[in-house]
């Protein structure tokens, strides 16, 4: 929708030939259009009555007049969610008492977002379809949430305390920021600093400025519109998120408008994009790879609409173009750049402190403050008749026969429930990594309906994932050989947080990220996010409906001596350890069975990220079928066990290693008749002390716990995948007595080295485990290991006597 150049006689033309038009074209306090929008509008109106969506242009020019009035009340409301605990629909100043004593937002980027949030609202009425929408700047909730209220698009929760009027809005506004808390300790309100569960419609938090411009593409399928809301901040600094161009296809994806809110602004300085020179760059970036930059007016709502609308038709006309044979990929994206000021429609827009708190002082106590508040207030306030009004015109949803945008598609995602592929036990000695390969092969051909993503920052191939790679194939827009398709669905970058995000989008389907072990850390805030958001949506009652996925760490720090000790690092799985159980499992599958059989609840369960820990090397099968499906079902099964008289050792083994070490300490205690029970805790997490009812129902009980690891085995020793301190503190409850217990692990040792050297560097070989058991039981370690063993365990010895034993 290339617009000619304006001609104000044609335009002036238009404007008596059309009143509303004119009435438009005027604008509404601080809301002006240049004559270009001006000439976009009129375009964008035979357009819309050309394709059916509206009745006539002056239908269209009502809307857009509505617009204004939405765009200037939303302005008006975000500075009183900032400053003010009451609000006056009415008009009117507002005196000291009326102010907060301590006022808080973040209400520059709030500002900005107003009319692009107001615009989505408005063209989803223009054309009468609910389009899904994002936003990556999540500080930035006041705009939604300002024009959620005034439109009536709501949860229930915030229906019943946030009503359209004078009480409802002084809800509104004295809730934002007020630190409430009820009885549980939780916030009170339905209202948080950031895009949040009670948000109507909010599907990332976007507290993690950058993640929202790795996800979008891979968020919408073929039939749906996706709305981006970007910062220019991350815009600057997050790599990955100009990729999108690579990864877009029109056969599996839906149409995305990326629109980046140029404010030029971060928190204390201006951005690169803050100067002209600093956005042609950026332009010229995003045209190299491969988007259609297109600057607008991002200070005007109608530019936003026209903007969108264009965007929306132009990569449509491209998508119907591939699907005929005639375009070749990458597609070019359009994207938007909406150029602003930072906290444009109030006071100090453009300075560092509109940010947060633009006024000089505190209305409260402050009276200079206080009258640039009411006197700038006025230019955005709206009467009530005349924004009622507006308001009907734009929430047209019963008569169009359409959802709120509270509902809109991505909001909504409820996959069908997969159906689990048989896939063969093993029975020689094989890697854990096989049984993801086949499973996963499986599971993607028995759901053809579920669109698969795998995410890859390394290589499928080493990481004993071939067969997923020959069967979907790396995505690329020009394939150098078979492992590569156009069309392929392995999405590989050397960028951990681009890859686990495409997963983490893709809420509509399969997916898989498997990554070196020490590598997956770089993961975590994106994940984080994930889970953060899947909690608070159980917490209000609405819980995530997404099917579960595995990220997987392999080629871990146990197995990867080759490399150096950056190869080497139990952060991620630790990490997630700590976050809820109920939304992160943390599993150590000990080999193919085990692996296997947990595989099936990790893609059936709803909202939930399984962080699995498993060998790629080859490890002899331990578990047979019914033993594996126990493991899965419970987190932990009973090993080995020697009933010989005496005071019994309980071993305790996480990790596959780990397991093998133990197993042969055990060959020794039952040579020496040492009666012990060697259990293997496969899923962690459950043997917690719960943190909350919601995390407890994921737990075992304490009768199921008492069957596993008796209260009465005082003497204890456990040897973990992970740092044996954060074990031990995780799963306190194991170690009722700390005397007679000893943890091993991963002790922050390695480099070049095999997996016995790693396993003897970390003191966690079966010969320390000895020493440990003997520690314990307050008996010599000579009984279980030769004097040349000890000798090595005491550094006075070769290490050789200790790891050419490593089963």
């Amino acid at each position: 929708m290339t617009s000619p150049t304006p001609n104000k006689d044609t335009l002036d033309e238009q404007a008596n030939l059309h009143p509303d038009f004119a009435d438009w074209r005027r604008g509404y306090g601080v809301i002006s259009h240049n004559p270009e929008i001006q000439q976009q509008v009129l375009m964008l109106a035979d357009r819309l009555v050309e394709q059916g969506c509206q009745p006539d242009r002056a239908r269209v020019f009502q809307q857009l007049c509505a617009l204004d009035r939405l765009a200037s009340a939303g302005m008006w409301l975000v500075v009183h969610m900032t400053y003010a605990n009451r609000v006056s629909p009415a008009g009117g100043h507002l005196s000291a008492r009326d102010f907060k004593a301590h006022p808080e937002g973040h209400t520059g980027g709030a500002l900005n977002m107003v009319p692009a949030y107001a615009a989505y609202l408005a063209l989803n009425n223009l054309t009468g379809t609910t389009r899904s929408w994002l936003m990556g700047q999540g500080h930035c909730v006041a705009a939604i949430e300002a024009l959620n209220v005034l439109t009536g698009n709501l949860h229930p929760e915030q229906k019943a305390r946030y009503r359209n009027d004078a009480e409802g809005l002084t809800n509104l506004v004295s809730d934002f920021y007020s630190y409430r808390q009820s009885p549980d300790g939780g916030t009170a309100a339905p209202l948080g600093s950031h895009v949040n569960p009670h948000t109507a419609g909010g599907i990332i938090e976007g507290g993690y400025l950058g993640f929202a411009e790795l996800q979008y593409a891979h968020m919408p399928l073929p039939g749906e519109s996706l709305v981006a809301f970007l910062s220019d901040g991350a815009a600057e600094e997050q790599r990955g998120g100009d990729w999108v161009p690579r990864w877009w296809r029109a056969e599996d994806c839906g149409l995305v408008m990326p629109v980046m809110i140029a404010n030029g602004r971060r928190i204390e300085q201006r951005t690169e994009l803050g100067t002209r020179e600093g956005l042609e760059r950026f332009a010229e970036r995003l045209s190299a790879q491969g988007f259609q930059p297109r600057r607008f007016d991002g200070c005007d709502p109608a530019a936003f609409v026209c903007m969108l609308y264009e965007m929306e038709q132009a990569l449509g006309e491209q998508g119907r173009r591939a699907s005929r044979g005639e375009l070749t990929y990458p597609a070019r994206i359009p994207y938007g750049i909406a150029e602003s000021i930072k906290g444009f429609g109030f006071y100090g827009a453009g300075s560092n402190a509109a940010h947060n708190l633009p006024l000089p002082g505190t209305p409260r106590t402050n009276s200079h403050s206080r009258e640039l508040f009411n006197q700038h207030a006025d230019r955005i306030w709206v009467p009530p008749d005349d924004l009622a009004r507006s308001i009907r015109l734009l929430c047209q949803h019963s008569q169009q026969k359409r959802p709120l945008e509270r509902d809109h598609p991505l909001a909504q995602r409820h996959p069908p429930a997969p159906v689990i592929p048989e896939v063969a036990l093993a029975t020689d000695t094989c890697s854990p990594m096989l049984a993801v390969d086949r499973f996963f092969q499986g599971l993607v051909a028995s759901n053809p309906g579920l669109r698969p993503r795998v995410g890859n920052p390394d290589e499928l191939d080493s990481n004993r994932l071939s067969g997923v790679l020959e069967m979907l194939r790396h995505r690329v827009t020009d394939p150098e050989n078979s492992s590569e398709s156009v069309h392929g669905q392995v999405i590989t970058a050397l960028n951990e947080e681009a890859v686990v995000s495409a997963c983490l989008a893709n809420k509509a389907g399969l997916n898989l990220v498997a990554s070196y072990e020490a590598f997956c850390g770089k993961m975590l805030g994106a994940i984080r996010q994930e889970l953060i958001f899947a909690r608070h949506q159980k917490e209000v009652g609405r819980p995530p409906q997404w099917l579960g996925f595995p990220v997987i760490a392999t080629s871990h720090t146990w197995e990867n001596g080759k490399n150096e000790q950056s190869h080497q690092d139990t952060t991620f799985c630790e990490s997630l350890l700590g976050e809820m159980n109920d939304v992160s499992r943390v599993l150590f599958t000990a080999d193919y069975n085990s692996a296997l059989a947990v595989l099936p609840s990790v893609f059936e369960e709803r909202g939930r990220l399984s962080c699995m820990v498993i060998p790629k090397r080859d490890r002899p099968c331990v578990f047979n079928h019914s033993e594996a499906e126990a493991l899965a079902k419970t987190g932990a099964i009973v090993v080995d066990e020697d009933g010989s008289p005496g005071e019994p050792l309980l071993l305790i083994a996480s990790g596959a290693y780990q397991l093998s070490e133990l197993l042969r300490a055990c060959e020794r205690l039952r040579e020496t008749a040492m009666p012990f029970r060697l259990v293997y805790l496969q899923e962690p997490g459950r043997f917690r002390q719960p943190r909350d009812a919601m995390e407890a129902a994921s737990c075992l009980s304490e009768l199921e716990q008492e069957r596993l690891l008796p209260r009465r085995l005082h003497n204890r020793v456990a040897l973990t995948h992970m740092r044996p301190e954060v074990f031990r503190g995780h799963l306190a409850p194991l170690f009722p007595t700390p005397v007679r217990t000893r943890v091993m692990g991963y002790g922050n040792r390695g480099g070049t080295l095999n997996e016995a050297g790693m396993l003897f560097a970390n003191q966690s070989s079966w010969a320390h485990a000895l020493v440990a058991c003997a520690q314990v039981m307050d008996r010599p370690p000579g009984e279980w290991l030769s004097s040349g063993e000890l000798a090595a365990i005491e550094e006075r010895g070769s290490p050789l006597l200790i790891t050419r034993k490593l089963r």
